[in-house]
């Protein structure tokens, strides 16, 4: 596999986290295109825009050091979402995000992945200061960031007025 990234492999009890590879970019254009998640929240997008997105995606581990990791279920080898650190222009804070792909939610995938890069964005990184921006309606990642231990006082995210910004505790888990 061509690498197109600095990402380390983490992994996990269940799940292996790595960095993109060029083959994971049809299941991420399915997924921004027609995945009900994305639907749910008015986020789908085109092909083309899908395509500039994973270019994204890769411009963020050169450019800061970190991005998404695609994360991979060991058992069966299949990519099950995307999880991991960015932080786009503009924004006030660095994100940890996670987006499963259809079929991969309500397995614990996201807190086990989130949990990962979490430990590794201090540990690694020195990054203590992090926070998720969580649409108000997404109840599921809300979910997932207080097994994190994430806490959110109901402000809005300036960049997305309809995600409130939940920060994640500074100490180790």
């Amino acid at each position: 596999m061509q690498q197109l990234s600095s990402a380390p492999i983490l992994s996990t009890q269940r799940l292996e986290l790595r960095g993109p590879e060029r083959s994971d970019l049809a299941e991420f254009t399915r997924f921004m295109t027609s995945a009900p998640s994305m639907e749910a929240q008015g986020e789908t997008v085109s092909a083309e825009r899908a395509w500039f997105a994973f270019l994204a995606g890769i411009g963020h581990w050169h450019w800061y050091g970190f991005g998404f990791f695609v994360v991979v279920e060991r058992e069966t080898g299949q990519p099950v979402g995307r999880v991991g650190l960015i932080k786009h222009a503009g924004w006030p804070e660095v994100e940890l995000a996670w987006h499963l792909f259809e079929g991969a939610e309500g397995k614990g995938f996201a807190t086990e992945a989130a949990l990962a890069v979490k430990n590794w964005a201090r540990a690694d990184l020195g990054i203590d200061r992090l926070h998720s921006y969580i649409h108000i309606g997404n109840t599921r990642s809300q979910a997932v960031a207080k097994r994190l231990g994430a806490r959110t006082d109901g402000t809005r995210a300036p960049h997305e007025p309809e995600a409130e910004i939940w920060e994640h505790a500074a100490e180790r888990d």
